[in-house]
């Protein structure tokens, strides 16, 4: 129901992933080409960054499109780890800032690409929003990151509609999931993109299949697993 990219390299600007490519955030915000349900992202939009230690985050409920302030000021923010997303939301969920990706528990940013029924999560004061990728999230950061393969799987058995693409990034990984919609990675000189689909024709760009996780380390580069119950 979203498109969302993540980033772990060598500083580079918000702006050089999330808007000049031809096929970027800002395009699939409107001319998504690989998305499976929905055919535009307009409901919101979010960019998450980590400065030192510390991450920020600019979110709002409007599309990407709109937004000059965000043009203006992209090209000057740098960064190391990435996290953006432009949303189309599930319909009956509310259209609001605090609905739009990433999110954060302070040390991880996380987007959520699919739906899932609020039923089979548990409801959480930690939770941004009511979304159901807020719940989503607060469930995987009440659990730790080096859970998530075994959260989207516990989740995913739960909720066999579910579809639990995730991106989640801090200073030093970036850790995403394939669960019933599309995933890319690019292997960069610079960095590793992860991202539901390529922002330009770059034949480098490599589709991860299918209930798998994606790690990406400082240290010890890319790995791809297959997630249980695939």
């Amino acid at each position: 129901m979203c498109r969302h990219l993540g980033w772990l390299g060598e500083p580079v600007t918000v702006a050089s992933l999330v808007l000049d490519r031809p096929h970027g955030l800002l395009v699939q915000s409107y001319a998504p080409r690989r998305q499976k349900h929905g055919l535009v992202n307009a409901d919101g939009w979010g960019v998450g960054f980590f400065d030192g230690p510390d991450e920020r985050r600019w979110r709002s409920a409007a599309p990407m499109w709109g937004d000059a302030s965000f043009a203006s000021v992209a090209p000057a923010l740098r960064s190391g780890s990435i996290v953006a997303a432009v949303r189309s939301a599930t319909i009956g969920m509310p259209i609001e800032p605090s609905a739009s990706a990433p999110f954060t528990d302070g040390t991880w940013l996380l987007s959520h690409n699919g739906v899932v029924d609020r039923g089979v999560l548990p409801l959480s004061a930690k939770a941004e929003s009511t979304v159901d990728s807020a719940l989503l999230a607060a469930l995987i950061f009440d659990r730790g990151l080096d859970a998530l393969g075994d959260t989207i799987a516990e989740v995913g058995a739960a909720d066999p509609n579910g579809r639990l693409n995730i991106i989640a990034g801090n200073e030093s990984r970036l850790l995403a999931t394939t669960w019933g919609d599309t995933l890319s990675v690019l292997r960069r000189d610079d960095g590793v993109v992860v991202a539901s689909e390529p922002y330009d024709d770059d034949p480098a760009w490599e589709e991860v299949p299918d209930r798998h996780l994606v790690e990406v380390d400082r240290d010890t580069g890319l790995t791809l697993t297959a997630l249980r119950g695939s």
